[in-house]
């Protein structure tokens, strides 16, 4: 039989009674027990994780609960590196050169810029056409928007041509609206030609800044002008098939509509709402389409050859 058999007490938790000859009860050898229950073993390098009953021989309180040591939690993994410092170090010099490249040619275009819309000074008579060089004709900038009177019209500029045709007429086209063409050209287009926005209206106001009230030119710059819009012209009307099959361009004639823009009605201002026309008298494209006559007559002889 066991110890628990031999005294009741012990299986309770209790010290045993003393021997016969009066003495402690010899004390149990052994491994320590997990429960909460026992005689109180003497444990040697063990831990124990129970409550033991009447203590042990180690040292530790009677009834004290002693944990198992707990390992240290691993170190937290770095984290990765994004944008430039991800990058090995020849390309992390390599993107610093790029980024100093670009931001000196924004400070260089920003003070180009600003030299060109500046008043006159030292700078811009000594490097002027350096400074109209890089501005024109991409970055041209228009302070009339923010002028104390700013534009308050909408100007048309419309053509018209005089055609002859394969078989020796000669008739006249109807007008052509060059500005209604640009403005469908230009909306809905989140990316528009800059001469769709430009070149006809900066032709135009050229012409009308080197004529007088009877459309004359005003010395070379409004000759110039006038072989400008002829240009326009006879690649708009080109564009349009205007001359048709075997027809040639012979003059050319342009009008502008000019109508007031309407005032807010909390304004007060009355302006009238009738157009302005201004018709020109017609040009002859001869020098411009000499080669297109040329071209003509040759294809209008070898068909006559033929037959």
């Amino acid at each position: 039989m066991d110890a628990y058999d031999k005294d009741p007490a012990a299986g309770q938790g209790q010290a045993p009674g003393p021997g016969p000859d009066g003495g402690a009860a010899p004390e149990e050898t052994g491994a320590s027990g997990t429960g909460t229950t026992g005689t109180g073993a003497n444990v040697t390098g063990a831990n124990v994780t129970g409550t033991t009953g009447t203590g042990a021989t180690d040292g530790s309180a009677v009834g004290e609960t002693v944990a198992a040591p707990i390992a240290p939690a691993p170190a937290p993994a770095p984290e990765p590196r994004t944008g430039v410092a991800a990058l090995s170090p020849r390309y992390q010099i390599g993107a610093v050169v790029a980024l100093a490249v670009v931001a000196v040619a924004v400070c260089a275009h920003l003070g180009l810029v600003f030299l060109h819309v500046a008043p006159s000074n030292t700078l811009t008579k000594q490097h002027g056409a350096a400074v109209d060089e890089w501005v024109f004709p991409e970055f041209e900038q228009n302070w009339k928007l923010f002028a104390p009177n700013p534009l308050q019209q909408n100007v048309s500029v419309q053509v018209r041509a005089e055609v002859s045709t394969a078989d020796g007429g000669i008739r006249t086209t109807g007008w052509y609206d060059l500005s209604a063409e640009d403005g469908r050209a230009i909306a809905g287009n989140p990316l528009p030609s800059h001469t769709r926005q430009n070149e006809l209206r900066r032709a135009w106001d050229f012409f009308v800044a080197t004529h007088d009230s009877e459309d004359r030119p005003v010395g070379l710059r409004g000759s110039l002008s006038e072989t400008y819009l002829r240009r326009i012209a006879l690649l708009r009307l080109d564009r349009n098939d205007a001359a048709g099959p075997g027809g040639v361009v012979e003059r050319v004639q342009y009008r502008s509509r000019t109508t007031n823009v309407a005032p807010p009605s909390w304004s007060g201002e009355k302006v009238s709402g009738r157009p302005t026309v201004r018709e020109l008298p017609w040009w002859s494209v001869a020098a411009e389409t000499g080669g297109a006559r040329t071209e003509a007559a040759g294809a209008a002889g070898r068909e006559g050859g033929a037959a």
